[in-house]
């Protein structure tokens, strides 16, 4: 892992021009640096917004650089890392912050690695590994759902929730090991009942947590939605509506789009991967044949596919074919442009009884097929309290200790009353590891490197 004991350095806000950038250090230097980056002499009052002046020289050119900047420390252990923190806000310039940064260097710091300073939060004590997993959650934010969810971590509601549950687990195992300590007495400190009765409750609580796991993970990483159907059904428009924003071009001409375009939605909560895709038929023109090919490939690796018939022309072999090769996979029929007359004639097929009637021209049913996305994606029809639970890494781990916890019941069970303490107690450590590596109480450097490595520099 990185060395904790120097003092560290980054931009702390995105590449680019702006009205303002940031460059924070932290570690035991930090303050004696943010002096001598100003030059001055008297030191800066804790958590008070000082004006100052940096003198610094350009990376490339070492030409003297001058700015006015705001500069705000933080001493330990009151700040975010746990350490001493100053962070200079200067003039969002690129070249600016380079020459803070240049001058930072050559005065002692050391450049951050990606997630530093919330590793060493992490270190510190400062946010536990759920915590700190939740910064860079709320940092990806896209949708306000996924910020609630990651705020919520961040705040420690699942911190918490697990917390609870490593109580009741620490209570029973320290109870089964005073058992053990006291074999030939025959003394048990927990009784069959109510042994049985603190697992099945430990198990529910796991239960709960999981439950909403499937949604949580949709929130957080989103979904992909490719847009189907025969060519000039109105996949494009609607792709466009979706997006608020013309990017797929649309004309009368069949087969205008010929490759797949993909753009990021929010809807209802979730963010999506939308995909327009080529109209699927059979062609001769090689490079139509290639996109239908793609929309094909889409298709197959999308979690739902929209498929769009035209109701203002008879259905064709092209429909049938587009709603019999999405037959076995999550969908949403959709039946535009209802608007104009109606061209089907006889009773429809059975799979378009369930269709979502809409008009991209007139925006007619477009909030009825936002509610169907979300509900074929989530099996909810609105999404509006955030999951407790939203990472992988979490919800692996939570099983792992639910199947752990449900062994504990098992070996209980089949000790016919007897409580053999051994093996209830060694199933009951394997779920507090578990748990514990949610938190990161008990975790390896190899994991601590993969997850902060995907954090962005400066946080």
């Amino acid at each position: 892992m990185f060395s904790t004991t120097d003092t560290i350095v980054a931009v702390a806000t995105p590449h680019g021009r702006g009205g303002l950038g940031v460059v924070r250090l932290s570690g035991p230097d930090a303050m004696r640096l943010a002096a001598a980056l100003t030059h001055r002499a008297v030191p800066f009052e804790p958590r008070r917004a000082t004006f100052a002046r940096v003198s610094v020289r350009a990376p490339e050119t070492d030409s003297p650089l001058l700015d006015e900047v705001v500069v705000t420390i933080f001493p330990a252990p009151h700040s975010y890392t746990g350490e001493d923190v100053a962070e200079v806000s200067a003039h969002g310039s690129p070249v600016v912050l380079a020459g803070i940064l240049r001058s930072a260097v050559l005065l002692g710091a050391r450049l951050a690695e990606p997630g530093e300073f919330t590793l060493r939060a992490f270190l510190n004590g400062k946010r536990d590994l759920v915590q700190a997993e939740a910064v860079a959650d709320l940092i990806d934010a896209v949708t306000p759902l996924q910020a609630r969810a990651a705020f919520d971590q961040l705040e420690g509601t699942l911190t918490e929730a697990i917390g609870a549950i490593e109580v009741g687990l620490f209570d029973l195992s320290a109870r089964l090991e005073a058992s053990l300590d006291f074999p030939e007495e025959g003394y048990h400190f927990i009784d069959a009942g109510e042994l049985a009765a603190s697992l099945d409750g430990v198990i529910r609580e796991l239960n709960r947590l999981l439950a909403d796991a499937s949604r949580g993970r949709l929130v957080r990483e989103g979904a992909m939605v490719s847009i189907v159907g025969a060519p000039n059904v109105g996949k494009s428009s609607l792709f466009n509506t979706l997006l608020n924003a013309n990017r797929a071009i649309v004309t009368e001409v069949p087969g205008t789009t010929r490759d797949l375009l993909t753009e990021r939605c929010d809807i209802g909560g979730l963010s999506l991967a939308l995909v327009d895709t080529a109209g699927i038929r059979e062609t001769d023109d090689v490079v139509e044949r290639e996109g239908v090919q793609r929309a094909q490939g889409s298709l197959r690796v999308s979690d739902l596919a929209i498929v769009v018939l035209d109701r203002s022309r008879p259905l064709g072999e092209e429909d049938l074919q587009v709603a019999e090769a999405t037959g076995d996979r999550s969908r949403v029929v959709v039946v535009n442009k209802v608007d104009l007359p109606s061209a089907w004639s006889g009773r429809p097929p059975a799979w378009a009884d369930e269709a979502v009637h809409v008009s991209v021209r007139t925006g007619a049913g477009l909030e009825d097929l936002a509610r169907r996305i979300v509900y074929a994606l989530s099996g909810a029809h609105a999404l509006r309290d955030a999951p407790a639970v939203t990472n992988v890494r979490h919800i692996t781990l939570l099983e792992d200790a639910r199947t752990a916890v449900i062994r504990a019941r098992a070996a209980f069970e089949s000790g016919s009353g007897a409580l053999p303490e051994e093996f209830v107690l060694a199933d009951l450590q394997d779920a507090l590891d578990r748990l514990q590596e949610v938190t990161g109480r008990r975790t390896s450097d190899d994991l601590l490197r993969h997850i902060f490595q995907r954090f962005c520099i400066g946080k």
